[in-house]
């Protein structure tokens, strides 16, 4: 099963907001999910971004695909890098 960490949108039109969730690829968009990781609000000034990196980096040495914007949100927080820091020190 190819399971990938993507943006769920939520909110009203013109107006949104995204769940960062871990889902089957073959899901549907704002389908079905398997957990929430985190959220991220691009309207406020700066974009606020909360993520549980603990589940973050336990869905990316699952082999969980972030999708690029999920990417570009956890190597602003800096999640991608303690990732890439726990698979060199095994």
């Amino acid at each position: 099963m190819a399971v990938k960490i993507r943006l769920k949108r939520m909110g009203a039109k013109k107006s949104p907001f995204y769940r960062i969730v871990v889902a089957d690829a073959r899901a549907p968009r704002d389908g079905r999910q398997i957990e929430t990781v985190g959220t991220y609000n691009p309207l406020t000034q700066p974009a606020t971004v909360k993520i549980d990196e603990e589940k973050a980096l336990k869905w990316l040495t699952n082999g969980a695909k972030p999708s690029d914007t999920v990417r570009n949100l956890f190597s602003e927080q800096g999640i991608m890098e303690k990732f890439h820091n726990q698979k060199i020190g095994k």
